[in-house]
């Protein structure tokens, strides 16, 4: 069983990549704590609730304001998010996007490279795109928290990084599309479910621990 979160764990940026360049990416993003959040699984399908849908829908804004970036298949999960972005050659995009990721990111912090992007023109970069993403998603649930009584969190909504795999050719691309669709139903068994049992199937697929660390 193919496995992208097992075949390629914490990543957390290929050095000698250039993470502007063309190219399909594989994108993990997990809530801090690994607290569930963005809704729940009910019998193999993902039940989003109004967090799990401004996550979602922020996700599909990125070309908006990273017009090279993107979304191929995706998934919002209870407490991570799964996806894959294509970076495309798009003219004259860069200066946009920086400019987006200025103005638009600057409010937490996260995803400020954009201020020095838009000064060199340099084009935007994955990093740059899944900062702003996690910057106005935390935006937004702070807003549910103080005006709809979304439960609060601690310190910070997403972790500190998140885990890329730079994919190499169709056939992944094709293998982690069908491991992000079948994400819900291998909830029993997710790493990332803090009420899974202490084995996983790995990529043989047998039984295998794991730490959840």
């Amino acid at each position: 069983m193919y496995n992208p979160d097992i075949h390629h764990r914490k990543s957390m940026r290929w050095q000698k990549h250039d993470y502007s360049s063309p190219g399909a990416y594989y994108v993990t993003i997990c809530i801090q704590d690994h607290r569930c959040l963005l809704g729940n699984i009910d019998a193999g399908v993902m039940k989003l609730n109004d967090a799990g849908r401004a996550v979602e829908h922020e996700w599909l804004q990125i070309p908006t304001r990273f017009p090279s970036m993107q979304p191929d298949e995706h998934i919002c999960m209870p407490n991570h998010f799964h996806g894959i972005i294509h970076i495309v050659d798009v003219p004259g995009a860069s200066d946009t996007a920086h400019a987006g990721a200025a103005t638009r990111a600057a409010p937490t912090g996260v995803g400020r490279g954009g201020v020095v992007g838009a000064a060199t023109g340099a084009a935007p970069t994955l990093g740059e795109a899944i900062g702003a993403f996690k910057s106005l998603t935390t935006d937004q649930y702070i807003i549910g928290v103080s005006s709809f009584g979304w439960p609060r969190f601690r310190g910070k909504f997403w972790q500190r990084d998140f885990n890329d795999h730079v994919i190499r050719d169709q056939w992944e691309l094709e293998k982690i599309r069908d491991y992000i669709r079948r994400n819900p139903l291998m909830w029993t068994c997710d790493r990332y479910n803090p009420e899974s049992p202490v084995l996983i199937i790995d990529e043989t697929g047998h039984l295998t621990p794991w730490d959840k660390t």
